[in-house]
């Protein structure tokens, strides 16, 4: 029995995913830090059962009718936990936040701007004063009634439309309008309205094009199609809708990708005349604070706002001296995680999953919050080493407030300050889920089984290898691009290049934005395409024969989306069940064995393997279905067994197990090898897409890739691809990469791992800082030649990890 004084977080028989009976004490009020290789089992300890555990009894403490539902949410699989005080999980969550959540709103800065602006603000003579809502673009009373608060709108123009006006529109010259029957369609009202579909467009009367494009009418007409040979058409009633009113109509109805990606191709994106883009009404925007509207001020970037509040809050009236305070205290946390480069109005979805989380991490830091666990996932992730020192002083003060913080973490920077370490191993998957150390970090050097332990102790520099030669260039000369400005880049061919910077300093832009674009639209065989009108000039593009962008976005967004069926191992694997002599017999195609689609699925949980539970007042969770267990199929469905396997046991297989399950049958080889390869061997074939991070994702994509007969020059284009990599893994990975350059291709990685960079070609640093202190190439060259640049903030971790 311990002590109600107990000083440690004691976990017993932890048995949650791959972990092994585990028992581990944790001392509270320490940073505790989790390693171990991906997959090891570290998230299923700090997440699926110590988080998870505190949320169970925080879910039990609610109310009574909570606790009648505990059995259904499902308690995480452990013994007992003592000691274990209220835990606030900070996750890298993966789904995207809605376009009008915005750093702002994040943080809640916006609140106490707009109180500002609402209590202290310079009103024109005669104006009523405003309530705080008025200046939320997000609410009825704030919102501009044009765009509806969004800041933009949508328009079409002629050019647009008919890019070729030397077609006629029965040769197809209005482009915006869909193929096929309903294309068809269209021009046959046309043609009983009176409009000529034969003559060239151009010799069109003026006024006649105009109300083709851009009529509201919708007229509808009475059609006598043209009789093919042997086929009979009836007449039937037709309506007309113009060029305009399909495209706005398609790409804001439709739930068709494709076809909102056509509609896209047609709109151009302006700011909304009546509100000029700042999203309110014209009487907030009347309101000023230091002599600007609050769309100027939250446009600015954080650092920029700070010094604006401290000039105007200084001698001014008391409610503004406070809310200026409470405004510049709140900014300088936020600020002290490396983020002073974003601004107010930065829309969520366009930040990194790294981002985000130090945004929830800064707000949590000003909550006040003493005696909780703060459970965190990675929060270096996305962080150059420069930014990582300002990060441990801000987990330092979360624990000197009277907290425990626990973070998942690969970054050895961040480990070797940890007051503990919990290593999880040795491997992966079911060959690990064991705690190797529990203890104060120096114990690990004892620990030989340890994968941490080389990377955290041995820091002998990265063994120096000879750069290749570029055996071309592509060169983009004054690129403009948010806060990249008049910059000229090179990027190498025939070479593995690495892009760093500081967050914010412009890389993703640079890369992801500018180089991405401008090959991807001439690889679509767009000359000119918007990328391309970032640039004052582009050469070299023609060398590279396909573009592949390997990013970190979800491969799906719900749970039907897996592994196995994005890497198309599904397709091989239901085959394999249907030619089983029990599905002979009975009549079973593949299409039963798919949990898509009905016959073969359990149909009480429509194949998602769960049900949804209501709370009442709570958010809705998810329990095991009841008929199905889990398993996604009917029984009947489940009597068909391929090697003793059901098709729900072998998408439980790990992909290392699969790999010996499927030996011998070349298809399945091919894929379950290509995920060996970049390290995803500890991953089930049906784990659901929601449960992949970032990091995994991008790996699946990279390995799906591998899979393809790769034809011509390929250019590679990562982004942090070592994100929720233990550093074992990472070298892995660049063995993978590093390969693909030496089968004559391209590959550029945006990074901030030293040791990935070390072992670059090429270096292409932006800086020196993040936003507009950023957004110019400070050095380029090879790695020595980068370690000696004095205005870089990367050469002095770079001479680090080189030993130079």
């Amino acid at each position: 029995m311990h002590s109600p004084h107990d000083p440690y977080v004691r976990v017993r028989g932890a048995r949650e995913h791959n972990l092994q009976d585990v028992n581990v004490d944790i001392p509270r009020d320490t940073l505790t830090v989790f390693t171990g290789v991906s997959g090891s089992g570290k998230s299923s300890l700090a997440f699926g059962t110590i988080y998870a555990e505190a949320q169970r009894r925080y879910f039990e403490s609610v109310a009574p009718y909570a606790r009648r539902l505990i059995h259904q949410v499902g308690a995480p699989a452990v013994g007992e936990i003592t000691g274990l005080p209220p835990a606030v999980s900070l996750e890298q969550r993966r789904s995207a936040p809605g376009a009008r959540s915005s750093v702002g709103t994040v943080t809640t800065l916006s609140n106490s701007l707009r109180m500002l602006y609402s209590r202290a603000g310079d009103y024109p003579a005669g104006a009523e004063p405003l309530d705080s809502d008025a200046f939320s673009p997000n609410t009825a009373a704030g919102a501009c009634p044009e765009c509806h608060g969004l800041g933009r709108i949508h328009r079409t123009d002629e050019d647009l439309l008919v890019p070729d006006p030397s077609l006629s529109i029965r040769e197809g010259a209005i482009a915006a309008w869909p193929g096929a029957w309903q294309g068809k369609n269209l021009r046959d009202v046309l043609d009983v309205l009176g409009y000529d579909v034969d003559r060239p467009w151009r010799e069109l009367a003026a006024k006649d094009r105009e109300w083709i494009l851009f009529t509201d009418e919708q007229p509808v007409v009475t059609v006598h199609p043209v009789r093919d040979a042997g086929r009979i058409q009836r007449p039937y009633q037709g309506t007309y809708m113009s060029a305009r009113r399909y495209v706005l109509h398609t790409f804001a109805d439709t739930k068709s990708r494709t076809l909102r990606a056509k509609a896209e191709r047609f709109l151009t994106s302006v700011p909304c005349p009546v509100c000029d883009g700042s999203r309110l009404r014209p009487e907030a925007m009347a309101v000023t604070f230091a002599g600007r509207t609050i769309a100027e001020l939250a446009a600015l970037p954080l650092s920029g706002l700070a010094e604006v509040l401290s000039g105007a809050g200084v001698g001014g009236e008391e409610t503004a001296r406070v809310l200026t305070g409470d405004l510049l205290a709140r900014i300088g946390t936020v600020t002290e995680l490396g983020l002073g480069y974003l601004s107010l109005d930065r829309t969520a979805p366009t930040l990194s999953s790294g981002e985000l989380q130090r945004l929830r991490l800064a707000t949590q830091l000003r909550s006040g919050l003493f005696g909780v666990v703060y459970v965190l996932d990675e929060p270096s992730a996305g962080l150059h080493p420069a930014d990582t020192e300002s990060l441990l002083a801000v987990l330092g003060r979360l624990k000197e407030a009277g907290n425990s913080v626990f973070v998942v973490e690969h970054q050895m920077d961040v480990v070797r300050r940890a007051d503990w370490l919990v290593d999880v191993g040795p491997l992966a998957g079911e060959h690990g889920g064991r705690v190797l150390h529990s203890g104060p970090p120096e114990g690990l050097a004892e620990v030989p089984e340890s994968a941490t332990r080389r990377f955290l102790f041995d820091q002998s520099p990265t063994p120096v290898r000879e750069p290749r030669t570029p055996s071309g260039w592509i060169r983009l000369s004054g690129v403009e691009r948010h806060n990249v400005r008049g910059v000229d880049a090179a990027f190498p061919l025939g070479v593995f290049t690495a892009v760093t910077g500081v967050s914010g300093s412009g890389k993703s832009t640079l890369v992801g934005q500018v180089l991405a674009g401008v090959l991807a639209d001439r690889q679509a065989g767009e000359e000119g395409g918007v990328a391309e009108q970032y640039c004052a000039s582009v050469t070299g593009v023609e060398a590279v024969d396909r573009l592949v962008q390997v990013d970190q976005k979800p491969i799906g967004r719900t749970p039907r989306s897996n592994l196995a069926t994005y890497t198309g191992l599904f397709d091989t694997v239901r085959k394999h069940f249907a030619r089983t002599e029990t599905a002979r017999e009975r009549g079973y195609t593949a299409g039963r064995f798919s949990f898509n689609v009905s016959g073969g699925r359990c149909e009480t949980c429509q194949g998602e393997g769960f049900v949804s539970v209501e709370l009442l007042f709570l958010p809705s969770t998810y329990a095991p279905c009841p008929d199905c267990h889990g398993a996604r199929y009917n029984p009947e469905t489940l009597d068909v067994t391929l090697n003793g396997l059901t098709i729900a046991q072998v998408l439980d297989l790990t992909v290392e197990s699969a790999a010996s399950f499927f030996a011998g049958t070349p298809a399945a080889e091919r894929a379950l090898t290509t995920l060996l390869d970049v390290g995803l061997g500890y991953l089930r074939l049906g784990q659901p897409a929601t449960e992949l991070s970032g990091g995994e994702a991008q790996r699946i994509k990279l390995a799906s890739e591998l899979q393809r007969t790769r034809r011509g020059h390929t250019l590679y284009l990562l982004d942090e691809p070592t994100t929720g990599l233990h550093p074992a893994d990472v070298e892995v990975l660049m063995r993978q990469l590093h390969g693909l350059v030496d089968g004559h291709n391209t590959v550029v990685v945006v990074e901030h791992d030293m040791a990935v960079v070390a072992g670059a070609d090429h270096v292409i640093d932006l800086g020196p800082g993040g936003g507009d202190r950023g957004g110019r190439i400070v050095a380029t060259g090879t790695p020595r030649e980068v370690a000696r640049a004095a205005e870089s903030r990367t050469a002095p971790y770079l001479v680090r990890a080189l030993g130079s």
